[in-house]
């Protein structure tokens, strides 16, 4: 009797998968949870993420190149809502495949704009529903997926906990499946495509949004103005920009306290990022308008 013959190796695969969906659905969680390291900022205010933003995610059987996006949105009422909101279309443009992100439980009007945006580029869309495990009634789950796909065109479904990094095996699967046979793009300890200077004003940023009230975090933003190495230690000098002069006691706090937790705070995330020790200076300064005002946007680093 003949020995049977072994099963040939799958084709590795490689490509690129545009992450969208609206503010706050946890694409960011996502993100970071495939990639198996923090990439993109999050925090639990809408609108964290305001620029594109590559995650690389090395798997035996493949790569995927994931590009977090800003949160798609109506309001469009700043030049930074209106760049944001460019960048996230735009992030279709040439992909292999795109996931949908969504809130489990809810469906709102700009989920559907999300979707109309990926529907039209004519890429394989995979639905990712995600925070299965806030979901209070579990048994409305399977009807909610029901609803939401009926008349609307999906690769695949993913119930996912990107928190607890619940049910990724399975989407992983299949989106390596959609990518095209292919070498990997990158290297297998590389994660993302942004330099370590993007990735530091993005940090601060970070502390900001969770230390902030409801409305000044999106008043700010971080400008990177001094990335030295220094030896084993890299030396950052980061501006917190904000809109009005009455809005920098807030941002400083009494005595400076909370700039300086501020930084304390986004310290110990590039050090654990970078795995280097750093020193961080950080102030705040007042250019007036900034967010509606594009040459301003350009110059701290907003693309469309």
């Amino acid at each position: 009797m003949s020995p049977t013959p072994e099963t040939p190796e799958a084709p590795f695969r490689a490509g690129t998968v545009a992450v969208l969906g609206r503010p706050n659905v946890g694409k960011s969680t996502l993100v970071n949870a495939l990639v198996g390291a923090k990439v993109s900022i999050v925090s639990p205010r809408p609108q964290t993420t305001r620029h594109r933003l590559l995650g690389i995610a090395t798997f035996e059987a493949g790569q995927l190149l994931l590009v977090d996006t800003p949160g798609i949105h109506r309001e469009q009422k700043r030049a930074m809502n209106r760049m944001m909101n460019r960048a996230a279309r735009g992030a279709v443009e040439g992909v292999d495949a795109a996931a949908l992100v969504i809130e489990a439980g809810r469906w709102t009007e700009e989920d559907g704009l999300a979707y109309a945006a990926l529907h039209s580029a004519g890429v394989p869309v995979v639905l990712v529903v995600n925070k299965v495990d806030k979901l209070a009634d579990k048994t409305a789950l399977l009807p909610f997926i029901a609803q939401i796909t009926h008349e609307r065109e999906f690769a695949s479904v993913h119930p996912v906990s990107a928190m607890k990094s619940k049910g990724l095996d399975a989407l992983v699967k299949d989106l390596i499946f959609l990518m095209p046979e292919s070498a990997p793009h990158y290297g297998e300890d590389e994660i993302t495509d942004r330099s370590e200077r993007f990735l530091a004003g993005e940090l601060v940023r970070e502390q900001l949004m969770l230390r902030l009230g409801e409305e000044l975090p999106y008043s700010t933003t971080v400008e990177i103005e001094k990335f030295e190495e220094d030896g084993e230690l890299l030396r950052i000098a980061a501006v917190v920009w904000v809109e009005r002069e009455g809005q920098k006691p807030i941002v400083i706090g009494k005595g400076g306290e909370r700039l300086k937790a501020i930084s304390t705070g986004a310290r110990v995330g590039m050090e654990k990022l970078f795995g280097r020790k750093v020193f961080l200076e950080t102030w705040c300064k007042v250019r007036e308008g900034w967010s509606d005002d594009e040459a301003a946007l350009r110059r701290f680093g907003y693309s469309d």
